[in-house]
């Protein structure tokens, strides 16, 4: 399926030269003279690296061949990120560079998304939200409740900040795309 500028939004993949690409930012650009474009972000689902790149208004872009698989994060050995199919029991390896940031939302046990190009594992991503648990924060002093937020470190790695009132063991809802709170989990 052709694809154009007009398409473009955040989250988006994309075919451009045989390369499979997620847009992970993009700003609609009209300049005073000339024709309008696209100014993109766009992360390489194989080698994980993000490049700039201007579409214009005549450019067309495929969709990728891209097969989506739920699969089961069973742990990390020292060199890759090892993976479970759900349904075949199958184990595959990806390395850090190919799960990128995704590595600080997971934990033993979680289901992901992976991605499949042309029949081979290349990223996954995380659930939209994720509960997990406050492994450290800093302790709650009297008066700091006036909305203000501290840094809270997550059983996965992750780094999040969360309002003054909760405490160290208490589990959180975070939002994977954008890393903030959402609310805790009674």
């Amino acid at each position: 399926m052709a694809l154009g500028m007009s398409d473009l939004k955040k989250g988006l993949k994309i075919e451009v030269d045989g390369i499979p690409y997620k847009v992970t930012e993009y700003a609609h650009v009209k300049p005073g003279k000339g024709a309008a474009f696209v100014r993109c972000k766009i992360r390489n689902f194989l080698n994980g690296k993000t490049i700039e790149k201007t579409f214009h208004a005549g450019d067309k872009f495929e969709s990728p061949d891209l097969e989506q698989k739920t699969m089961q994060f069973l742990y990390d050995d020292g060199e890759m990120l090892q993976f479970m199919d759900v349904n075949t029991y199958d184990q595959i390896g990806l390395t850090y560079e190919q799960v990128g940031d995704t590595a600080k939302w997971i934990i033993d046990g979680m289901n992901v998304d992976m991605m499949f190009y042309k029949g081979e594992a290349i990223t996954v991503e995380p659930p939209m939200t994720v509960e997990l648990k406050i492994v450290e924060t800093p302790p709650n002093f009297k008066g700091d409740s006036q909305g203000g937020k501290k840094p809270a470190t997550l059983e996965s790695g992750a780094v999040v900040q969360i309002p003054f009132h909760i405490l160290e063991g208490e589990v959180i809802k975070c939002d994977t795309r954008t890393g903030e709170y959402l609310e805790k989990v009674k």
